[in-house]
C-alpha cells in the first residue's frame, strides 16, 4: 500500500512539472509581465498544484468512491484515472483563475476573475491534462496489458471451475423428451428452463444445453446445443423478459444489451483491445461484453 501512495504521489508531481514546465515555456496569462518573478509564480502555482491532485484523490476516495486499488482490474483503473483527470483539471482551473486574480492582476488588468479567463485557462489546463495522460497511459502500457492477461487468466481459471460444478450436475438433469412429457403435463421439471414469449409461443430446454439469447428486433433468438447439433428457436419476447425467466438461473448472466450468455457454455474468456469478449463452446460465437456489464460478470463467475 505504501508503495502504491509513494508511486501516485510521484506521478502526480511529474505531471505538475510537466504542467509548470509548459506555462514556463509558452507564458500565457501575461507572465511576460512579470520577468523573474514569473518563475517564482510558476513555483508557487506548481505547489499548489501538487495539493490540487492530493485533494483530487481525496475526493476519489471519499465522494465517488473510487480508492486506489489496483486488484479491482485494468478496466477499473482506466476509469479511475478519467475522473481524476476530470475532476482534477476542473479544480486545477479554479486555482489558476483565482491565483491570476489576486496575485498576477497587479500589473496584469486582464487577469481579473472573469468567465473568459475561466475558459481560457480550462482550455489550457485541459490540453495539458490530455497530454499527461497520454505520457502516462503509454509508460504503464505494458503494465496494464500484463495486468489484464493475469486478470483474463484468473477468470478463465474460476470459469473452468464453475463449469466443473456444473459438470457434476449434468447426470441430474432431465432430458429433451423428459421435458416435453412433464411441460405437455404441466408439472415443473427440474434443471429445465422455460423462456415464455409475450404470445402463447415459449421454449423449455435443459438449462445446460442453452447457450446464450440474442435480441433481434421484437423476438430472442435462443441457441442450444442439443443432439450434438446447434438448435435457434425465436420467441417474440423483449430481453428484459427472458432475462426475468432466467433470473434463478445463476450460470446465466446479462453481457451486453443484445445479450444473455450461460456461463456453463462459455469456452474461454478473452480481452482484446481493453474489451472483454466470450467464446461460446459448439457456437464458437464471441459474444461482446459491455463496459456496463464487466463488473456483473465477473460477480457472476466469482461468487457462482
Amino acid at each position: 500500500m505504501k508503495n502504491g501512495q509513494n508511486e501516485t504521489l510521484r506521478t502526480r508531481i511529474i505531471s505538475v512539472c510537466f504542467t509548470i514546465l509548459a506555462l514556463a515555456v509558452f507564458k500565457p496569462f501575461g507572465l511576460d509581465a512579470w520577468q523573474w518573478e514569473a518563475y517564482a509564480h510558476l513555483l508557487m502555482v506548481g505547489l499548489l498544484g501538487v495539493c490540487v491532485c492530493m485533494l483530487t484523490e481525496l475526493i476519489l476516495k471519499w465522494v465517488v468512491r473510487m480508492p486506489r486499488r489496483s486488484d479491482n482490474g485494468v478496466e477499473y483503473i482506466i476509469r479511475r484515472n478519467l475522473w481524476f483527470q476530470l475532476i482534477n483539471t476542473l479544480l486545477v482551473t479554479v486555482m489558476i483563475c483565482l491565483y491570476r486574480h489576486f496575485l498576477l492582476s497587479d500589473r496584469v488588468e486582464g487577469n481579473r476573475l472573469s468567465w473568459s479567463n475561466f475558459f481560457e485557462t480550462l482550455v489550457i489546463i485541459a490540453f495539458c491534462s490530455f497530454a499527461i495522460g497520454l505520457y502516462w497511459r503509454f509508460k504503464f502500457r505494458s503494465r496494464y496489458l500484463a495486468a489484464e492477461l493475469e486478470e483474463t487468466r484468473l477468470l478463465n481459471e474460476q470459469l473452468q471451475q464453475l463449469q466443473q460444478d456444473a459438470v457434476q450436475r449434468v447426470d441430474a438433469a432431465p432430458s429433451v423428451e423428459t421435458i416435453e412429457k412433464e411441460t405437455l403435463s404441466r408439472e415443473p421439471v427440474p434443471g429445465a428452463i422455460v423462456l415464455k414469449g409475450t404470445t402463447s409461443d415459449s421454449v423449455t430446454i435443459p438449462l445446460a444445453d442453452f447457450l446464450y439469447a440474442e435480441a433481434v428486433g421484437n423476438y430472442v433468438k435462443v441457441y442450444q446445443w442439443s443432439d450434438n447439433e446447434l438448435r435457434t428457436d425465436m420467441i417474440r419476447a423483449t430481453m428484459k423478459q427472458v432475462e426475468g425467466d432466467l433470473q434463478a438461473s445463476r450460470s446465466v448472466v446479462r453481457c451486453h444489451r443484445a445479450f444473455l450468455v450461460n456461463l456453463q457454455q462459455v469456452e474461454q474468456i478473452v480481452t482484446r483491445s481493453g474489451a472483454m469478449h466470450l467464446l461460446i463452446r459448439h457456437s464458437h460465437d464471441s459474444i461482446p461484453v459491455s463496459r456496463s456489464n464487466v463488473a456483473q460478470v465477473k460477480e457472476a463467475i466469482t461468487n457462482y
